[in-house]
């Protein structure tokens, strides 16, 4: 399922190579060791970090799972559950951001404000 979406280059990598590497790439962020702690059935660490650094940066990653995704609801195998979401919102002054604005430029935008919300 993942294969169609790796990119082969027109000199390589083997798609046998390319499994591995790929498998190399799983096994570091599921176990989350350092990439010189790769097994060697994966191959040096540097031939799976080179090809993910590139994958990275060409949204490799992000096609995968734009694929892979539809190809999962089609067989009902997308769950909801599964979606976490997290958000925070916090109230920042005006000049928080580095906007500095004087009292009376202040007052006017909470005027108008508070005139936009009485008309709703």
């Amino acid at each position: 399922m993942i294969g169609p979406h790796l990119p082969i280059g027109e000199y390589g990598p083997y798609p046998e190579r390319l499994r591995r590497q790929f498998e190399g790439v799983i096994w570091r962020f599921k176990t989350g060791g350092q990439w010189r702690e790769m097994p060697q059935e994966v191959g040096a660490w540097s031939t799976v970090h080179n090809p993910f650094r590139q994958w990275r940066d060409a949204g490799v990653f992000e096609a995968v799972l734009e694929g892979l995704i539809p190809e999962a609801a089609e067989r009902g195998e997308v769950a909801l559950s599964l979606v976490s979401i997290d958000s925070t919102t916090a109230r920042a002054r005006h000049d928080a951001a580095g906007m500095h604005l004087g009292e009376d430029v202040i007052t006017a935008l909470e005027k108008t404000a508070a005139e936009q919300e009485k008309a709703r």
